[in-house]
């Protein structure tokens, strides 16, 4: 055969295996001679005497052509209650029931605008399992707050406005009253089980004790008991069983983001989550001055995985618009929250809150004089982009510090402050990385463990005080190509982190007198290829900072920079400042490799520790050294000296070494040559 006879053949065999065979017909069945018609319900429920399995295609709902419009069968023996759409008729037996292919909408049910609530045509549609897509295409009224549990469902309102005048009252401290809640079932199965050995960071194995108590497939929230905190607990998500290893561990689809140590209690909990429940295209009004009992929002998903929220926006709310806890795989996007009731009861005002969540992608997102855009609590592996937030002193992006990990953010803007809610929750946070982000305030002072941040430009304003400010953690901290108009600190709360405290290619404008880096920094600090700006009497107060390559600017007639720990100068060049030793304990301070000072010196404090000065290839210029008092170490080898003095005086230090070096127009005050000083060898030119 040739070519073409073998792929008409192939096709002819493959098209036979595709055709679909109808169902064998009953031979006792015949079809109806004829569908009915009738021109609304009202019509259709005028019919008497009809054939049980009649067909009627109703043209409308209140008139003909307006959308409410269904093809409806009789069933004589039927005594379902009558919902005003899906099921028709009254009496003890005989209803019309709709015949549809699972998208059904409100209009079905008679409501074309909000006079008439819609809560029992949603809770009929909902709840009917042959439902797999709801529609609105009119506004809708919402009186009561609804809970679903079942999964496989889409309710797209296709920018209709939802309302909720009259909507019942919520409970106590309740963001999961929302008109929609979907919410899977939570079973009795519960395991618990002590850890006789740690779970190191990113593990994915757990001890379960008898892993026959689990199989593949299920869902189980796993929850490690709290420390010293009240909510304090470094392991609370929902997680899939997706391999048994052995008779007591199991594997789940979660790397564990923080060690848990050997003699902790997980306690496990089978759930079976809501799957797939959508809801998309909403605009939503909130009520006017409502408050957590009278205030409404539209949305909130508990135990709940694969649930995507799209294009709701919302006005006017008091709760999340976008409620989440114990959630996986999810999206919201394309949302907005304008001008919600409250900004200032805790938990209110958000566009989306997520508790104990895990691998959601938030994007496209905007909200204006709200809260929060986005807080996670207890989440990681979760990703937010192009996501903006304006009239944003409240801070737009925020973490509980409920040890959230793994965080990305990237193309957006607005307040930005992490793990920043106390104690009680634990105040950490680990390996969160910001990217292209534009704000008037960026805050991670706490234990926010290998913090990355690059291209984050802060920008301070004339209404929110303390703006323009980069506050850190310095344990495991790496930012690139960031800027602050006002303020940088660098704390330390933790020590975590393997990785240098990296600062590079960024420039900060500083405040007259503040403390860039505080006196608890035990870890070293480096700063690269960057611009300090502004400076006068600030202070390095941390164990150790190695500066490369940067750029330190003062005002005119600054005071010195104060160091209290050790400080190494490589490349620099500091410009109209002093630099002074202040530390309390023994201290060293290094310039090396070309750095310049030009119109101020070296000096020291009167403090109690020795101070080691090594100056290796610098440059002093109009400036020069005064070392009077304390203890002192002083080498100073091939550098350069224009103008200004050198003094130090007998008595102010433990040895002396200055030669090889160049002086052009230098004021000498130096101690004669000695067993502890060697002062020859200079090139001294006046």
């Amino acid at each position: 055969m040739e070519r073409r006879d073998i792929l008409r053949a192939s096709g002819l065999a493959l098209g036979t295996l595709l055709i679909a065979r109808p169902a064998a017909a009953d031979p006792a069945h015949k079809p109806k001679d004829e569908v009915l018609t009738a021109g609304t319900v009202a019509e259709l429920l005028a019919f008497t005497k009809v054939e049980d399995g009649t067909l009627v295609q109703v043209a409308g709902y209140h008139r003909p052509g307006d959308g409410g419009g269904m093809l409806t069968r009789w069933d004589a023996a039927s005594s379902s209650a009558p919902n005003g759409g899906t099921v028709l008729g009254s009496g003890a037996k005989g209803r019309w029931l709709m015949v549809h292919d699972g998208v059904l909408d409100f209009r079905k049910f008679g409501l074309f605008d909000t006079e008439t609530p819609a809560d029992a045509a949603l809770d009929a549609m909902v709840n009917d399992p042959a439902v797999h897509r709801v529609e609105a295409h009119t506004d809708l009224n919402f009186v009561r707050r609804h809970r679903f549990a079942r999964s496989g469902i889409e309710l797209d309102f296709s920018g209709r406005t939802v309302t909720t005048e009259g909507i019942e009252k919520a409970g106590q401290d309740d963001p999961f009253a929302a008109v929609l809640l979907f919410r899977g079932e939570v079973t009795k199965e519960v395991v618990t089980h002590k850890l006789t050995a740690p779970v190191p960071d990113l593990s994915d194995v757990f001890e379960v004790g008898d892993s026959a108590r689990f199989k593949v497939g299920q869902w189980w929230t796993a929850e490690v008991n709290a420390l010293t905190g009240r909510w304090e607990r470094e392991l609370q998500k929902l997680v899939q069983i997706t391999q048994i290893l052995d008779g007591s561990r199991v594997r789940v689809n979660y790397k564990n983001g923080w060690e848990l140590a050997a003699g902790r209690t997980i306690t496990w909990t089978r759930v079976e989550p809501v799957e797939r429940a959508h809801v998309r295209n909403m605009v939503f009004q909130g009520v006017a001055g409502g408050d957590q009992y009278t205030g409404s929002h539209p949305i909130a998903y508990e135990y709940a995985v694969r649930c995507d929220v799209s294009g709701v926006d919302a006005t006017g709310t008091f709760w999340p618009v976008v409620m989440r806890r114990w959630c996986t795989h999810y999206r919201t996007e394309q949302c907005t929250l304008k001008n919600p009731a409250s900004v200032t009861w805790g938990g209110a005002g958000y566009l989306t809150q997520q508790i104990y969540c895990l691998y959601g992608h938030v994007s496209d997102c905007h909200v204006a004089n709200s809260r929060h855009l986005n807080d996670f609590t207890a989440s990681a592996y979760c990703y937010v982009d192009n996501c903006h937030g304006d009239g944003d002193d409240q801070g737009p992006f925020v973490t509980h510090g409920q040890y959230e990990h793994d965080l990305t953010y990237t193309g957006n803007s607005g307040l930005m402050t992490f793990a920043n809610s106390g104690a009680a929750w634990g105040s950490a946070a680990k390996r969160i990385t910001v990217r292209k982000h534009v704000c008037s305030w960026f805050v991670a002072r706490v234990k926010v463990t290998d913090l990355t941040l690059e291209d984050v430009q802060v920008i301070g304003k004339p209404s929110l005080q303390g703006s323009g400010m980069i506050w850190v953690n310095a344990d495991g901290l790496q930012m690139r190509g960031c800027s602050a108009s006002d303020t940088l600190i660098v704390s330390q709360q933790s020590k975590l982190s393997g990785r240098a405290n990296l600062i590079e290619g960024c420039t900060f404008n500083l405040p007259a007198k503040s403390e860039i880096v505080q006196a608890n920094v035990t870890a070293p600090v480096h700063i690269s290829r960057s611009a300090l700006n502004g400076l006068d009497g600030n202070a390095f107060n941390g164990a150790e900072l190695r500066l490369t390559d940067t750029v330190l600017q003062a005002r005119d007639g600054a005071a010195p920079l104060t160091v209290s720990g050790s400080a190494t100068l490589t490349g620099c060049t500091v410009k109209g400042l002093g630099i002074r030793a202040a530390g309390k304990a023994d201290q060293r301070v290094r310039l090396a490799g070309g750095t310049t000072l030009t119109g101020a010196g070296l000096s020291r404090a009167d403090a109690g520790g020795v101070v080691t000065w090594e100056l290796d290839g610098c440059r002093v210029q109009g400036g020069g050294v005064e070392l009077t008092t304390g203890r002192n170490r002083y080498t100073a080898t091939g550098c350069q000296f224009t103008g200004g003095r050198l003094e130090i005086r007998d008595g102010a230090f433990d040895y002396l070494k200055h030669t090889g070096n160049l002086e052009e127009g230098v004021t000498r005050a130096l101690p004669a040559d000695g067993p502890r000083v060697l002062t020859t060898g200079n090139l001294v030119i006046q």
